[in-house]
C-alpha cells in the first residue's frame, strides 16, 4: 500500500462542487482530449494509420498523435485486474474500504505501466513507426506521456466532473466519427452518407445511394433500438419498515452492468487484432495474416474480428459473406460480455449483498418479508444474477449485429455511446437537478 499511496494523482475537491463547476471541468477535460488528438508526435513517418481506424474509434485514440493510446492502458489494466480478482487469484474483499483502495490503486499503477509498455510496443512493432531508429525512444516516450495525460484527465472527470472519463472519451470519439460520417461534404466523392446520397442521385450511381442509405438507416436504427432497450427495467417494490404506507421501487436495469462489459470485451478483440497486425508486420503470423490496410485475412484474428460490411456485401454482391466468421465473432463477443458482466458485478459492489446493504441502510425492506438482510440478499439474487447474464448476452448480440451493418462509428461504438449518454443523463437528473437553472431543469425532469 505504501507504493500505491505515493502514485501521482488528482486530489479530491475540498468542498462540494455544483453542477456548473462539474460541467466546466468535464468540458475542459474533453477539449484537452480532442486537442491531444491533433498534436502530431515528433519523429514519426506519419503514414499507415488508416489501418487502425476502426480500432482507434473504440479506444478513443488518434494514431500518430499524443492521443495514440487513448483509453487503451486504462481498459487493459482494468481487464487484467478484474480477471485476477474475479477468479480469486488475488483474494481481495472489495466490500471493504481497504480492498477497494487496493483495487483502485493497483489498477492505476498497472495503467501507468501499460502507458509505457504499449507506447514503446506501438513504435517497435510499427503501429506508429519512427522516421529513423535513433528516434524510437523519443517517439515511444511521447506516446507514453500522452497516455499518462489521458489517465489523469479521466481522474479529473471522475473527481471534479461528471461521470467516467473513459466512457466520455469513447462517446466523444464515436460522436465525432458519426457526425463526420453523416454530414462531411469533402472528397471527390463526399465522405458523408447524406452528401453521398445527393451526389449518387445526381450521378445516377444507385449502388452508392443504396450503400449510403443502409449506413444512415443502420446508424439511426441502432440508436433507436439501444435507447429502447436502455429503458427496460425490473422494479422491486420496497417499503419503509418504520412508516406504514410509504414506499418506493428499486430499479434494476435490463443492461444491469451498463456499458462496461462491452468496453472490456471490445478491448480484448481490439488487442488481439492490433497485436496480430503488429506481429504480422514483423513476419510473425501467430495470430493471422493481415492485408496492407491492417484488416485480418486469415488466422485467429480473422475469425475473432468483426466483419463490418456483411449487410452491404449480402445485398449488393460486393464480396463474399463468411458465415463461420460471423458466427465465431458473435459467439466470442457474447461470451466475453457475459464473463465481464459477472466479474463487474462482483468488483463494482453491484452484487446482491452490496445492494441489500444499500437498501437496509435506508431502512427499507421488501413488503411481505420480515426485516432480515439474508432474506433481502436471497430475493435480490433471483433478479441480479439472471439480469447480469441475460443482459450480458443481449448486449453482446446487439453489439455484434450492429457491427455487421457497417454502421457509422461501428455498431459497438454506437451501442456504447447511447449507453454512455443515457447514463450521463440519468446521473445528472439524479444528482445535480437542484443546481440547474429552471429552464435547463425542465429538460431533465
Amino acid at each position: 500500500m505504501g507504493l500505491l499511496n505515493k502514485l501521482p494523482g488528482i486530489s479530491n475537491p475540498k468542498t462540494r462542487l455544483n453542477f456548473k463547476d462539474r460541467l466546466k471541468w468535464t468540458g475542459i477535460s474533453l477539449l484537452l482530449f480532442f486537442l491531444m488528438g491533433q498534436i502530431v508526435v515528433y519523429g514519426t513517418t506519419g503514414e499507415g494509420y488508416e489501418r487502425f481506424r476502426q480500432i482507434s474509434i473504440l479506444m478513443g485514440s488518434e494514431f500518430g498523435t499524443l492521443g495514440t493510446l487513448g483509453i487503451g492502458p486504462i481498459v487493459t489494466a482494468s481487464i487484467l485486474l478484474q480477471v485476477l480478482v474475479g477468479s480469486k487469484i488475488i483474494n481481495w474483499d472489495l466490500n471493504t474500504r481497504e480492498g477497494r483502495a487496493k483495487f483502485q490503486g493497483t489498477q492505476k499503477l498497472l495503467a501507468i505501466l501499460f502507458c509505457f509498455l504499449e507506447g514503446f510496443a506501438y513504435v517497435l512493432f510499427g503501429a506508429v513507426p519512427a522516421s529513423n531508429l535513433s528516434l524510437v525512444p523519443i517517439v515511444g516516450l511521447q506516446i507514453a506521456l500522452g497516455g499518462l495525460i489521458i489517465l489523469f484527465l479521466d481522474e479529473v472527470i471522475m473527481k471534479w466532473g461528471i461521470g467516467s472519463g473513459v466512457s466520455l472519451f469513447i462517446a466523444a470519439r464515436v460522436s465525432k466519427e458519426v457526425f463526420v460520417g453523416l454530414f462531411s461534404p469533402f472528397g471527390e466523392i463526399p465522405a458523408g452518407t447524406i452528401p453521398q446520397i445527393i451526389y449518387g442521385l445526381s450521378a445516377a450511381n444507385f449502388t452508392l445511394v443504396g450503400i449510403a442509405l443502409i449506413k444512415t438507416i443502420a446508424t439511426l436504427g441502432i440508436f433507436a433500438i439501444c435507447l429502447y432497450m436502455q429503458s427496460i427495467k425490473v422494479e422491486i417494490p420496497l417499503a419503509f419498515s418504520q412508516l406504514r404506507g410509504f414506499g418506493r421501487r428499486w430499479p434494476l436495469n435490463f443492461f444491469y452492468t451498463s456499458n462496461i462489459p462491452v468496453i472490456l470485451a471490445a478491448a480484448v478483440v481490439i488487442n488481439i487484432t492490433m497485436m496480430g497486425a503488429m506481429m504480422d508486420s514483423r513476419g510473425v503470423s501467430i495470430l493471422g495474416n493481415f492485408d496492407k490496410s491492417g484488416t485480418p485475412i486469415s488466422g485467429i484474428a480473422y475469425y475473432l474480428s468483426a466483419p463490418h460490411h456483411i449487410l452491404q456485401n449480402a445485398l449488393f454482391g460486393l464480396g463474399q459473406v463468411d458465415l463461420i466468421r460471423v458466427l465465431t465473432y458473435l459467439v466470442f463477443l457474447t461470451i466475453l460480455c457475459v464473463i465481464f458482466s459477472l466479474f463487474w458485478v462482483e468488483t463494482a459492489n453491484m452484487g446482491p449483498e452490496a445492494v441489500a446493504e444499500q437498501i437496509s441502510s435506508i431502512g427499507m425492506q421488501i413488503p411481505g418479508f420480515r426485516k432480515d438482510k439474508r432474506i433481502l440478499v436471497k430475493v435480490l439474487s433471483k433478479y441480479i444474477y439472471p439480469l447480469t447474464v441475460i443482459g450480458g448476452i443481449a448486449v453482446g448480440i446487439l453489439a455484434a449485429l450492429a457491427d455487421f451493418t457497417g454502421a457509422l462509428g461501428t455498431g459497438t461504438g454506437i451501442l456504447l455511446t447511447v449507453m454512455i449518454l443515457h447514463n450521463f443523463y440519468e446521473r445528472i437528473s439524479m444528482q445535480y437537478l437542484e443546481d440547474m437553472h429552471p429552464a435547463v431543469r425542465k429538460f431533465f425532469e
